[in-house]
């Protein structure tokens, strides 16, 4: 099993931006000597008291700065506000920084109203799936020099690094998502954090809908990977315990208040009692958006997840309130699956 981090760059109370950014750099560096695969981040705007990580494409260049040799990237670039010759333009630049190294993770969400119209994105459109996968393929097409000869955009060049360029993933967390990613014939990646319980029927409607890019802008055959909230402790009591933040948190999402994390004795008292240990194995067609446990119970819980959905790629995110355990928890879960250390 290949695992990665999908990262928010969490602003914790008393810090600012700037402390967000270097824990994201140091946990970057430490994924690094993990043997972790990728290392993305998240695009979330106008939260950025709880959240800092809303210019992906900044944070990837600093990141890549930083570290030597493990994939960065975006997870994902919100391409509803943007031109797909833009972010090609600019995943491009980053390849060229980074040779073989950058990913390109693109999906869609609508926000605040206000952002949104400070971002100049109509938040109503007539066909959104159409207008998503349309605004995906000419970001491929920038990238992979897929436009017919008579096509307008088609002497248009983008920098190059020496190698290819940038890897590029479709986020989602439904079906549709699943299909434009298996139409256009890219990588797929399913948030299970946000729609747990469709993550079986995404990945068959991906491979379903599977034809492979006519520019090569894909893989030959059907490539995924799950994307989880996991938090991993020495046992799984500890373990319930810190997943309080990430059950608390989504709790206040159904109240309306995004983005924050609260430490985890706060989150225990929201939540009236420290959380359940996650079950292992899990119920049978069981999805939690949440699950937690000592590196053995992980282990099982990801096999068995994986195997539901027939990937082995894994990426994780997390709502640990605490710098320290987020750290300690990507330890315990490369341990877990027996990746191999740099």
């Amino acid at each position: 099993m290949n695992l990665s981090i999908v990262d928010l760059a969490p602003v914790r109370d008393g810090e600012s931006a700037t402390e967000a950014y270097e824990h994201s750099t140091e946990l970057a560096r430490l994924a690094e000597e993990l043997g972790y695969s990728r290392y993305w981040m998240a695009e979330h705007h106008g939260l950025a008291d709880s959240i800092a990580s809303t210019t992906p494409e900044v944070l990837i260049a600093h990141l890549a700065a930083k570290t030597d040799e493990i994939r960065v990237g975006s997870g994902t670039v919100l391409l509803n506000h943007y031109s797909p010759f833009k972010v090609a333009e600019t995943f491009s630049s980053l390849d060229a920084l980074a040779p073989g190294r950058v990913d390109l993770g693109l999906g869609r969400a609508t926000g605040m109203p206000a952002v949104d119209r400070a971002l100049g994105t109509e938040r109503r459109k007539r066909n959104p799936d159409k207008d998503h996968a349309e605004k995906i393929e000419a970001a491929a097409s920038h990238l992979y020099d897929g436009f017919e000869e008579d096509h307008p955009y088609a002497d248009i060049r983008l920098p190059r690094s020496a190698e290819d360029a940038p890897e590029l993933w479709v986020l989602g967390s439904s079906p549709s998502s699943a299909k434009i990613a298996g139409k256009l014939g890219l990588q797929y990646c399913f948030a299970a954090f946000i729609r747990p319980q469709l993550a079986e029927q995404a990945f068959e409607t991906y491979r379903d809908s599977f034809e492979s890019s006519a520019f090569g802008a894909g893989p030959d055959e059907p490539s995924g990977m799950l994307a989880v909230n996991a938090v991993c402790a020495e046992t799984d009591e500890k373990a319930a315990r810190l997943r309080a933040t990430a059950e608390a948190s989504y709790k206040r999402m159904q109240q309306g208040v995004v983005g924050s994390m609260p430490p985890v004795e706060e989150a225990i008292d929201e939540l009236g009692g420290v959380p359940e240990p996650t079950p292992s194995p899990l119920p049978e067609g069981e999805w939690p958006r949440s699950i937690s446990g000592s590196p053995e119970t992980m282990q099982d819980l990801l096999e068995q997840l994986t195997d539901r959905v027939g990937v082995d790629d894994v990426i994780v995110q997390n709502l640990i309130a605490d710098h320290d355990d987020v750290c300690r928890s990507h330890e315990l879960l490369a341990e877990a699956v027996g990746l191999e250390a740099n």
